[in-house]
């Protein structure tokens, strides 16, 4: 069966430089590609994930700087 298929200059180029060093035509090098493309299960859509919102209040504790990753690292193993 023919068919028209318009594809990138680049693209096209290098599958004719391929096929021609493989000695086959270009049909039978983009082919198997199909195939594989066809058969390769499409993954499910990613779902929309709604994150739960800490409406608590407080906050920080005095002293702690969010900045201030070696004074962080201090507090949270009990060095401070």
């Amino acid at each position: 069966m023919r068919a028209t298929v318009r594809l990138n200059d680049a693209l096209l180029k290098a599958a004719k430089r391929e096929a021609a060093k493989r000695g086959e035509t270009l049909t039978a090098l983009i082919d198997p590609g199909l195939r594989l493309v066809l058969a390769k299960p499409r993954p499910a859509p990613r779902r929309r994930v709604t994150l739960p919102v800490c409406r608590a209040g407080g906050g920080l504790l005095p002293g702690v700087d969010l900045n201030n990753s070696a004074a962080l690292l201090d507090i949270l193993e009990g060095r401070r």
